[in-house]
């Protein structure tokens, strides 16, 4: 108990401090626990497991700013690493409500879902934002519907199986996984189980490069058809990676079915850039390089100069290229807002100078 008490009293030192600065309540409030902040989504782990060796699965609590999401959505998930911020989107793998459950393949190029396979552990607590998307089940419910995944995009796929046994679904619904091999196969027996559960489901799993699924090799019209021939007539929603997006849009395009395609896309409307009046330099004070302003976004700026900075959708929507602004102002190109604060957290795919730019980078 006594060599409890200095720590205590730091800390209630700590706190007292704090609270003769300027900042919201929030920030005091996280001093004592962060699923404290009222204004803020904030959400603590509660269980943790590994389904497959480059994966983890974590359930999240999230705090009582959290106001659901539909199967289907995403969530913008914030994990500090190495004292920088780092935000990515996951689609929450639930049916709706209650806690959250998301599962992250670690990438051997991806800082975050790397960190996220090797620290996640109960306890741990995550920035959240609030559920986004348009990937969501029509009301009301098609009577049949298609659910195609592959790998850890199964996660929006089945948040929508789940959705539909929950509701008792009456129609009919196929759910076409593909993975690796039987040992990459994420939520295995979950699906069996929801197959038990719902007469109406029907789960077929496609192996692309080992035997032991009910189907071998790569999305083809075949495949479809085996899986389920009355494709035609149904809504069909697609998450997965690029080649797997890539030819089932072309096999409904082809079959003049692109409308009853549904696919999880990051999407926003096309960025202008005015290239003619742009003025002003832009020094990335980290590597010493400087370059003309281009007039166009500082990612394309600094990589036109050489350099490599992190980045993702390129939309504005991963947060992946942020970095901080120490000097000058910016205008995003998504809003037309213009931002002049130093020591500002940016994000360089949608951020373009306004005169001089100093970047941390």
């Amino acid at each position: 108990m006594t060599a409890l008490l200095p720590r205590r009293l730091r800390g209630l030192a700590s706190l007292a401090e704090a609270l003769l600065t300027p900042h919201g309540a929030d920030r005091y409030l996280e001093l004592l626990d962060p699923m404290l902040v009222r204004k803020e989504i904030r959400g603590r782990v509660v269980d943790v497991r590994h389904q497959t060796a480059d994966t983890v699965t974590f359930t999240v609590r999230p705090s009582r700013a959290w106001r659901g999401f539909e199967a289907g959505q995403y969530v913008r998930l914030t994990v500090e690493i190495d004292g920088v911020r780092r935000t990515r989107c996951y689609s929450p793998c639930g049916s709706g409500g209650g806690d959250l459950e998301f599962t992250v393949k670690a990438d051997p190029r991806g800082l975050v879902s790397r960190h996220l396979r090797a620290t996640t552990r109960v306890g741990s607590v995550f920035g959240l934002s609030a559920a986004d998307g348009e990937f969501t089940l029509p009301s009301p419910r098609p009577e049949r519907i298609v659910l195609v995944s592959g790998g850890s995009g199964i996660t929006p796929v089945l948040a929508m199986a789940r959705r539909l046994v929950a509701e008792g679904h009456r129609g009919e619904v196929v759910f076409l996984h593909y993975s690796t091999s039987p040992a990459d196969v994420l939520y295995g027996a979950e699906l069996a189980a929801l197959a038990e559960r719902h007469p109406g489901l029907r789960v077929v799993h496609a192996h692309t490069h080992a035997r032991g699924g009910d189907l071998r090799g790569f999305f083809s019209k075949e495949h479809l058809e085996q899986a389920a021939p009355w494709f035609r007539d149904a809504e069909t929603f697609l998450c997965g990676p690029k080649p797997l997006m890539d030819s089932a849009r072309e096999l409904f395009e082809a079959e003049g079915l692109g409308e009853r395609l549904h696919t999880e896309e990051f999407t926003v409307p096309p960025l202008t850039f005015d290239t003619a009046a742009a003025e002003g330099t832009v020094r990335f004070s980290r590597s010493g390089r400087e370059c003309a302003n281009s007039g166009k976004p500082l990612l394309e700026q600094a990589e036109d100069a050489g350099l490599t900075p992190e980045h993702g959708c390129r939309m504005g929507i991963c947060f992946s290229c942020t970095q901080v602004k120490t000097a000058g102002r910016v205008r995003n190109a998504r809003t037309g807002e213009i931002s002049g604060e130093e020591d500002e957290e940016i994000q360089l795919c949608i951020s373009v100078p306004v005169g001089d730019v100093e970047i941390n980078a």
